[in-house]
């Protein structure tokens, strides 16, 4: 009778695997194909298919996707768009970061009239579709001066993720012991003095997942980067998509695959290195 329960729980085990195991490489066959063509000349490619091999490895394809390929007719290849992207990405996370960290401790653990109605009032930009928001915008950047600039996109961006964030840290601060404060208040301990000393110690799990959410989020955004830029000011997202709208060249195959693997390279790093700690954090928030 154990024997059979243990055979039973063995084949249970082994059906559980070779479906994670066949989940996985449906997910991961596009990924497969992209980084394979990125080595294949375009020759090879149109002469076969787009699914194979490289017969020879093509290593000049990256180098030209990074520094020389032509995309809408500034031949620079990838990497302004990448660095464009860094410079949206980086300080949009972390100022969106921290000012969500100061909404929800404002809003969790300094407790005033009305606070759950400006709760909603911030969250509900959540909900919003994003084509709503384009001719506000639109209106907001123009009267600003910001219109085609990295720096309006890094606004909107830093906008935009003050609802996840605020409703991330206003979550997870909600369950910090009002004693806790209380003391610190008593102590003499002021507002920023509270945040600096005592919540942000407590904080590293959800921050770890708001620079996570907001980073890849942003990084991988394309509507605002196509409707507010053009030119050299576009993010990475923006630029790969006028490789499909590049009618004056040739589909060098084996580059473009190059330069989706590039632009997507930061984002797979940070789930490669963060992602334990994403679901680390997630969890935390939820037992607390």
């Amino acid at each position: 009778m154990p024997e059979s329960r243990g055979l039973r729980k063995s084949g249970g085990r082994f059906v559980v695997y070779a479906m994670l195991v066949a989940f996985a490489a449906f997910y991961l066959t596009p990924l497969a194909v992209v980084f394979l063509n990125s080595f294949r000349s375009l020759e090879e490619i149109t002469q076969t298919s787009v699914l194979g091999v490289p017969q020879t490895f093509h290593w000049e394809n990256w180098a030209q996707a990074w520094g020389s390929y032509c995309i809408g007719g500034i031949c620079s290849g990838i990497s302004p768009y990448i660095w464009n992207s860094v410079a949206i990405a980086v300080p949009a996370t972390i100022l969106s970061t921290l000012v969500g960290a100061l909404n929800g401790y404002l809003l969790s653990l300094w407790r005033f009239k009305g606070a759950q109605i400006a709760f909603g009032v911030i969250t509900f930009g959540v909900f919003l579709p994003a084509q709503m928001k384009l001719v506000p915008w639109a209106i907001t950047l123009r009267a600003l001066d910001l219109s085609d600039t990295v720096t309006g996109l890094t606004l909107i961006h830093i906008v935009q993720g003050m609802s996840f964030t605020t409703l991330f840290c206003r979550n997870y601060y909600v369950n910090v012991p009002a004693d806790l404060i209380k003391s610190a208040k008593i102590d003499g301990a002021g507002f920023l003095q509270i945040f600096r000393r005592i919540v942000l110690p407590l904080s590293p799990p959800i921050l770890i997942v708001t620079v996570i959410w907001q980073f890849t989020n942003i990084w991988n955004e394309y509507l605002y980067g196509i409707t507010f830029s053009e030119g050299s000011h576009r993010p990475v997202t923006a630029a790969l998509m006028a490789f499909s709208a590049n009618i004056a060249q040739a589909r060098e195959y084996g580059i473009e695959s190059a330069a989706v693997l590039l632009a997507a390279l930061p984002t797979i790093l940070v789930y490669l290195f963060g992602g334990r700690y994403f679901l680390r954090g997630l969890t935390a928030g939820a037992v607390k």
